[in-house]
């Protein structure tokens, strides 16, 4: 079988390099490249990618190998249909490793035609390091690399403005983009640049907050000589892809105009407020995944996709999401449930196989942020308690009694967590506390809810029931 290279496929790396990419990894192939792809395709935005190494280990091999070349397989359910689709990517045009050769990364920085840089480097990735020294060498940090590669570029062009750059970080942290000008303004202070750079930077470059949402499972490993069979060469980096996707990008209307979206079906959303998507995220997609955790992990369940295809479990999930999470929402009727089917149809995706135990890690703090604003909007909005995500809050706090049954589960989460929901749940066993006093403790503890929720009427009568019932059947 052949290999996947240029030379193969007869696909000479043709065009002008519009976007330094920090990161090569799973989700930014399946992600930006694939949608830079669809863009160069469909649009006159012809842009190629280089693609830099942000760590110190590993050289991407396999991309430099295949020339930049690889596939990704869109599998799964949109509008409720199964669909199958292959796309062999091809605008990532050239590897750099900084670490191993700082010049020529420097040197791309001189590029005229480069206008974008991308990145994904992990939430840890946007930090500001106080030891990253300015020297002819690689620092740790991304942001340390990409103040030295910008304030090259400065230079080189004499601070011309039209040499700015639009940044569009793409780490799952809140105000990425602003985060990440922070960062660099910070580098700018402790390398003492030239107050020209600083100028240049807030002037003439634009660092755009971003949230980006597809699940991408990786490598299919499992069906791997299926798949070589089909594409007709041996790709060491296909990856698979969920069909849902989404990008919105805070930025002006400007930016907007450089990056043609609107000319293709892409599902980017460029928008002058985040913050409402990122809410719509969290309290939806985020949230139902929070919430069905604990009830379908004690029902026996172990997966995602079995959860919502559960009858009595599916039905839970649903009437959480469209009853009571939805009408707490302030958005359009149609765009919410749009949304919320778009996430069912994601987790019924027979090609993901989600371990509700791998989505438990730390789910007290996620119930917090996720699910606990929905109870207490709908509350505050209709006077009553919302019974699924009630009923929800007090699975959680069975889930976290560390039992299944005759099952031990193993809690992902702070020491500290564990060991209060340990000594709680040791009180009631032992009947130092019945159920009333066990719910009071904990909604009592702020440093877990932000605030004593013990004072919201009836919630500690609601929980204590439902666990009261819980433990009658077990």
């Amino acid at each position: 079988m052949q290999q996947l290279n240029r030379k193969t496929t007869n696909l000479p790396a043709q065009r002008p390099a519009k976007i330094l990419q920090f990161g090569g990894g799973n989700f930014l192939r399946a992600f930006t490249d694939w949608m830079i792809d669809v863009l160069n395709e469909r649009t006159d935005f012809n842009a190629g990618v280089i693609c830099v190494k942000p760590t110190e280990k590993g050289d991407y091999t396999a991309l430099r190998q295949q020339d930049g070349l690889f596939h990704v397989l869109t599998n799964g359910i949109k509008n409720g249909k199964l669909i199958s689709e292959t796309q062999l990517v091809k605008c990532v045009q050239e590897v750099i490793h900084p670490y191993q050769d700082w010049a020529a990364y420097l040197k791309t920085a001189e590029s005229p035609t480069l206008r974008f840089t991308i990145s994904n480097t992990t939430e840890a990735g946007i930090k500001f390091n106080k030891n990253d020294i300015q020297t002819d060498t690689s620092p740790k940090e991304f942001p340390a690399k990409l103040t030295a590669w910008l304030y090259h570029r400065w230079k080189h062009f004499q601070g011309r403005p039209t040499s700015g750059c639009i940044h569009l970080p793409c780490e799952l942290i809140e105000q990425n983009g602003d985060q990440l000008k922070a960062c660099i303004l910070a580098y700018a202070d402790l390398w003492q640049l030239n107050g020209g750079f600083k100028y240049w930077i807030n002037q003439h470059n634009y660092f755009c907050n971003t949230l980006v949402d597809r699940i991408v499972p990786g490598f299919p490993k499992d069906r791997i000589e299926s798949v070589y069979a089909a594409l007709k060469f041996e790709d060491k980096l296909v990856v698979d892809a969920e069909p849902y996707h989404i990008w919105v990008i805070q930025a002006p209307a400007d930016i907007q105009k450089e990056l043609p979206f609107d000319q293709t079906n892409l599902n980017v959303v460029f928008t002058n407020n985040l913050a409402p998507y990122r809410q719509l995220k969290v309290r939806i997609l985020n949230g139902a995944h929070t919430t069905m955790v604990p009830v379908g992990y004690l029902a026996g369940i172990e997966t995602v996709r079995a959860a919502v295809e559960d009858k009595t479990i599916g039905q839970f999930i649903e009437t959480a999401l469209f009853k009571e999470i939805l009408p707490t929402l302030d958005f359009p009727q149609a765009q919410l449930e749009k949304f919320a089917s778009d996430v069912l149809d994601r987790f019924k995706n027979p090609f993901i196989h989600h371990q509700l135990i791998d989505i438990s890690l730390n789910s007290v703090a996620k119930y917090k942020t996720r699910v606990l604003p929905s109870l207490l909007a709908f509350f505050q909005k209709n006077n009553e308690l919302p019974k699924h995500l009630v009923a929800a809050f007090a699975a959680l706090i069975c889930f976290y009694r560390g039992r299944r049954g005759a099952e031990t589960i193993e809690l992902r989460d702070s020491e500290s967590t564990i060991a209060f929901f340990k000594v709680a749940w040791k009180k009631w066993e032992t009947a130092n506390q019945n159920t009333h006093q066990l719910v009071n403790s904990i909604l009592q503890n702020e440093d877990f809810w932000g605030q004593d929720l013990s004072q919201v009427t009836g919630l500690t009568l609601a929980i204590s029931h439902e666990i009261y019932q819980r433990m009658k059947t077990n």
